[in-house]
């Protein structure tokens, strides 16, 4: 008995001291490892620079939000922002172009102005194809639907393109207007102030059913040539008088001899036509084989 426990005293040992028991080699590549590596690491890199980046440039947007809109403890020092959908600016803003919503409406309080100032550039309202442009030395607008102005208090029409509606009329207070084009029925002024119509190249009146003239005096101001035409005749009802100041003369010495010149004498019919006869000799009346007064005058 004390020789087997010997034996099992030394089995026992052997056992404990060997710590291959067990072992089997296995080869490391072949085990399932853990962790990104290759590929997905560098795609992990990718993604961390990424948001690193988006990161800066939040910043750098917050920081100007915060710089041009002076957001406080105490809220927004520069706008407001209302329920209704209002936007109202507390303080001088610099903006270069503003695209309001439809139907939006611009305006300042009630008791103070609204003052828009462009730097070296016109200040231009555009709403389709509607323009209200501003500028040193004028102020125009354009539209291809017509215009109207109105008081918002009372909801007056104080000035209107809508002729079919409502009869043309300069606003109180302007003294002029300056077209390049107008067409319309007719061109009347005040009972107790003048109509004129100056132009500093030239004037055309055109009328598709004729163009009739009617004035206390009718005065007709040129510094070149005047031309009527018309299909029919043009009838000159009253007093014509035409001032030779500004015609060109001649010599008395010389009233034909020149070939540079032809020369007219204006005749008038009984019954207001007239018509223009080449003089070719001097003292040269009226009488011609084509005179279109006919032979009873």
């Amino acid at each position: 008995m004390r020789e087997k426990a010997v034996e099992r005293r030394n089995v026992n040992k052997e056992h404990n001291s060997n710590f291959k028991a067990g072992y089997i080699p296995i080869d490391e590549d072949r085990l399932h490892k853990t962790g990104l590596r290759g590929r997905k690491g560098n795609l992990a890199i990718c993604v961390i620079i990424l948001l690193f980046i988006l990161a800066v440039i939040n910043l750098i947007i917050t920081l100007v939000i915060w710089a041009v809109i002076r957001i406080g403890p105490n809220g927004c020092d520069s706008m407001e922002f209302h329920e209704s959908g209002l936007l109202r600016f507390k303080q001088v803003s610099d903006m270069g172009v503003i695209h309001p919503l439809y139907k939006s409406t611009v305006g300042g309080r009630r008791n103070e102005n609204l003052v828009i100032t462009g730097n070296n550039q016109p200040i231009v309202f555009q709403q389709g194809t509607t323009k209200l442009s501003v500028e040193n030395n004028k102020t125009s607008i354009t539209s291809d639907i017509g215009m109207q102005f109105f008081d918002p208090r009372t909801q007056n029409i104080l000035f209107s393109t809508d002729y079919e509606t409502h009869e043309f009329h300069l606003p109180s207070g302007v003294k002029s207007l300056n077209v390049q084009k107008a067409s319309t029925e007719r061109i009347t002024s005040n009972a107790t102030s003048d109509l004129n119509i100056k132009v500093d190249g030239r004037a055309i009146v055109r009328g598709n059913e004729g163009v009739f003239i009617m004035g206390k005096t009718i005065e007709f101001h040129m510094g070149g040539n005047m031309e009527l035409k018309a299909e029919n005749s043009i009838i000159l009802n009253g007093s014509v008088m035409v001032s030779t100041t500004r015609l060109p003369t001649s010599s008395s010495g010389d009233q034909l001899g020149s070939g540079d010149w032809v020369r007219y004498k204006l005749c008038m019919c009984a019954d207001g036509t007239l018509f223009r006869v080449q003089v070719t000799t001097q003292n040269m009346g009226c009488q011609i084989s084509d005179n279109p007064c006919g032979n009873t005058h």
